[in-house]
């Protein structure tokens, strides 16, 4: 399936781009040229992950019946110093709350969308080493 996504320099560093109809804008840091108008592309790449690893966990955890009332990922990445500067290591935090859960299944469902069903895990795993927790508030 072939999907695209066109982007336009506005002015300055400032770009927006068309995802499917959603307009994202992307600036950078006014010490680098930009007039900090929107996220630099980068983190963008760390939002990409966790809502499709969150689009997943979510799905399986309504198959497995975990009563979730609340659901967080939190992504921490490290970028290398050298250029093409990338993230070399990634880290998710999966906070969950609710009633009666159960670890064993969140982590199922954790390890499914990592290692299965989100493409996103699979690019970055490519390039980044990716780890992850799951806390049970």
């Amino acid at each position: 399936m072939k999907q695209i996504v066109s982007t336009k320099w506005k002015k300055g560093m400032t770009f927006e781009s068309d995802v499917t109809g959603f307009k994202i804008v992307m600036d950078a840091k006014p010490e680098v040229g930009g007039q900090n108008q929107g996220p630099n592309p980068k983190p963008l790449l760390l939002s990409a992950l966790t809502g499709c690893t969150g689009m997943d966990v979510a799905s399986l955890m309504k198959k497995m019946r975990q009563d979730v009332t609340d659901f967080q990922i939190e992504a921490s990445a490290q970028m290398t110093v050298e250029h093409p500067k990338h993230y070399d290591a990634i880290h998710l935090v999966y906070k969950f709350a609710g009633n009666n859960l159960h670890k064993a299944k969140l982590k199922k469902a954790v390890d499914l969308s990592m290692e299965r069903y989100c493409g996103i895990s699979y690019m970055l795993s490519q390039s980044s080493k990716l780890t992850y927790k799951i806390v049970i508030e």
